[in-house]
């Protein structure tokens, strides 16, 4: 029933709002392609095409992070990428206009593999107006500066980054396999290379002994890689994670939910980009908030107070979800 009816859906594309109509291209297209699960992308990229050239995460060490753990990392035979694309775009090519490559840190694919992915969405996907991926400091700093350009020029326009910290020691306890002044020198190669970079920072993962120190760090950060988009997401402990038997042990104790607004205060208060698009409305947050940085600091700030205050109800903690 479900597949039929998806069926009927997107032949009625063109008279649905746009948004839906992809959104049910995308599970559609999850149903026929050969994705290996369980798979993860973006909220902003829930119209996108999901092209799964690599499986798993080549880092897949980070402390609080259980989304690869089943996953051994690989590439995939381009030559099952390229049929994954075209079948792609034999079913959907009028449908979509921007196209995730999944999973964890698909940057770090050699040359060659993009090499053949980029021209070949376009050619899929005529409308292709966006082709993004995630990415660690270690994959962006693994490409030269003529290779992220190449990079760029192909198609490849915006990278999802999750740093998750500024304080090095942060950075150190989570294993997130980068420093401060790696991801600082990362942001600048992207920005050289005109690609746009969204910066992820995770809100309570210092635990309460850094928070001070974790919200500090991550507002200078954000300042010194000078994204085009940040996010705050808030730190959930998932049971079978490492962090999980920190808690056990005592080795790390998870901020309240007013000491999570607190290091989302000093974050907002410190963070200064050139522009960026700033947004907590991910489900694992107690409060969405939304607006520029740092243009709109001021009245992000006054919701903050008013939050913590007990003015504003906080999404309960049943609620959320990493």
């Amino acid at each position: 029933m479900a597949f039929w009816l998806s069926r009927c859906l997107l032949s009625s594309a063109r008279r649905l709002p746009k948004g839906f109509g992809r959104m049910i291209a995308q599970q559609e297209a999850s149903q026929q392609l050969k994705y290996v699960g369980p798979m993860f992308r973006p909220p902003s990229e829930a119209q996108s095409f999901l092209l799964q050239a690599t499986i798993g995460c080549s880092w897949n060490a980070c402390t609080y992070c259980l989304m690869y753990r089943s996953k051994r990392f690989r590439t995939r035979p381009i030559e099952e990428v390229l049929a994954d694309l075209r079948k792609g775009g034999e079913q959907f090519g009028g449908v979509f206009e921007k196209m995730f490559v999944t999973d964890g840190d698909a940057l770090v694919m050699e040359m060659p593999h993009w090499r053949a992915i980029l021209p070949e969405a376009h050619r899929a996907f005529p409308g292709l107006k966006q082709v993004s991926c995630y990415a660690t400091a270690r994959n962006v700093l693994g490409k030269s500066a003529e290779e992220l350009a190449e990079l760029r020029k192909g198609g490849l326009s915006i990278v999802y980054m999750g740093p998750e910290s500024g304080d090095d020691e942060v950075l150190k306890q989570i294993v997130k396999g980068g420093t401060f002044e790696e991801h600082q020198e990362a942001g600048k190669k992207l920005k050289a290379a005109g690609i746009k970079n969204s910066c992820i920072f995770l809100l309570g993962v210092g635990g309460v002994a850094r928070s001070k120190e974790h919200a500090i760090g991550s507002a200078k950060l954000a300042t010194a890689m000078d994204p085009e988009y940040i996010s705050a997401l808030t730190v959930e402990v998932l049971p079978g994670t490492p962090i999980e038997k920190f808690q056990k042990r005592n080795k790390f104790v998870m901020p309240t939910p007013m000491q999570i607004l607190e290091e989302l205060r000093t974050f907002v208060t410190h963070a200064n980009p050139t522009h960026a698009v700033f947004r907590t409305n991910h489900a694992s947050n107690y409060l969405p908030l939304m607006g520029n940085l740092p243009s709109d600091r001021e009245r992000l700030l006054q919701t903050l107070e008013l939050a913590l205050a007990g003015k504003i109800q906080l999404r309960p903690e049943e609620d959320r979800a990493l």
